[in-house]
């Protein structure tokens, strides 16, 4: 019979790595910047999801479909953000695509939608929510490379 070794995570060998990797992740999501990033990204994509309501083109049943669809999957991508800083690097990227979505859905979408409202209102939507993406995007990058510089000085 074999026998089984049991390990616990203190004798795991990327214990130290790991650590670390949630140390900088909390220390980000502890920052002001973080926070706020996510707090506007949350009121961004909640404004996305109900700009037909509020900016009155809900009678544009596909733009309003889209941006319902597309602003409650801009709020899921970046909300949490801050709390899992450093492993939402693909999210932000997929967020900031929804924003570049928004600004030309009134052009895309079937029907004759492009009307003064739905184009001011999805391109500032868009633009706002684009920006906040790659702030996100660009805040893991400068986290990462702080985790990396930090590995290198522990190597040497």
């Amino acid at each position: 019979m074999t026998e089984r070794m049991h390990t616990t995570m203190e004798t795991h060998p990327d214990v130290l790595e790991m650590r670390e990797r949630f140390v900088l992740a909390e220390r980000a999501a502890a920052t002001q910047q973080g926070q706020a990033v996510e707090a506007m990204a949350l009121i961004t994509g909640l404004y996305m999801a109900a700009s037909p309501w509020i900016a009155g083109f809900n009678g544009f049943t596909t733009l309003a479909v889209n941006n319902l669809i597309a602003g409650v999957a801009y709020a899921l991508l970046m909300s949490g953000f801050g709390h899992a800083y450093e492993r939402t690097h693909a999210r932000a990227w997929a967020a900031a695509l929804i924003g570049v979505w928004m600004i030309i859905a009134p052009w895309v979408v079937s029907g004759n939608v492009s009307t003064t409202r739905t184009i001011i209102s999805n391109v500032i939507a868009g633009a706002v929510g684009l920006c906040l993406a790659l702030a996100a995007a660009a805040a893991n990058r400068a986290g990462t490379r702080r985790r990396d510089r930090a590995a290198g000085m522990m190597d040497r």
